[in-house]
């Protein structure tokens, strides 16, 4: 949906006087898109762009390609300011990715077209948000008990090679936007894997928890922080 929009958007930009402005609206409110997707498709030449998809959110656009990854970007990307929050990422991703209890995309840093991307494998199903709330009432014993799971593997993990971004008072690893970021399969109505790291960090479990339900009111109004809990005080008691 993002791309027809967006391919619609930069058609009609053809239509605004002056090459200034049209390159001023197609960076400020397009976020130079076509550039960074004709930048990708030079870069892997062997991937099919033909069903891309495009997403938004928070500071980056991104594109799911062929089915296979997923390439994401600054907005407003600026190649004279060093890339620390991707590489950031990329170092947690892969270091809790080994104990996580449900799939966590490795990230690659990659770099085309004179910008950097960052690149991970795309896990086929839907965003728990995007279900209704019947369903997420539902399934909220079930999701609950695997996030609550998730939760408690990486917030107990203890990386040593992570010890340097430990950067703000807390007790453990967390995600921080697991609401927004849980991806079910909808073969199974499981738990497929937690998505999009960069708000990741040093942190309280309370925050945690807190931001499992923190930005939807459906997930919030499901039921389900109450199970996320209840599954990571069990396994926290049995490890005890």
């Amino acid at each position: 949906m993002w791309k027809q929009f967006f391919e619609v958007c930069d058609f009609l930009c053809n239509f605004i006087p002056g090459g200034a402005r049209r390159a001023s609206v197609r960076r400020k409110s397009l976020y130079d898109w076509r550039k960074k997707y004709n930048a990708l498709r030079v870069a892997y030449p062997e991937l099919s762009f033909r069903n891309t998809k495009m997403i938004k959110g928070g500071w980056n656009i991104g594109f799911i390609v062929d089915r296979k990854y997923v390439f994401k970007i600054r907005k407003f990307y600026d190649e004279n300011i060093p890339a620390k929050k991707i590489m950031r990422e990329a170092r947690i991703t892969s270091a809790l990715g080994p104990v996580s209890s449900v799939r966590i995309p490795r990230i690659e840093v990659v770099r085309a077209g004179g910008y950097t991307f960052y690149k991970y494998d795309f896990i086929p199903g839907r965003n728990m948000n995007t279900f209704s709330p019947r369903t997420i009432a539902s399934h909220a014993s079930r999701w609950g008990a695997q996030i609550g799971e998730f939760i408690h593997s990486i917030h107990t993990a203890r990386p040593d090679n992570l010890d340097d971004l430990k950067d703000r008072p807390g007790d453990g690893w967390n995600h921080n936007d697991i609401c927004n970021n849980v991806i079910i399969d909808p073969k199974t109505m499981s738990v497929a894997g937690v998505i999009d790291w960069e708000y990741s960090g040093w942190g309280t479990l309370d925050t945690e928890f807190m931001n499992c339900v923190r930005f939807s009111k459906k997930i919030k109004d499901s039921g389900i922080l109450e199970h996320i809990t209840k599954k990571y005080n069990d396994l926290d008691t049995k490890c005890s």
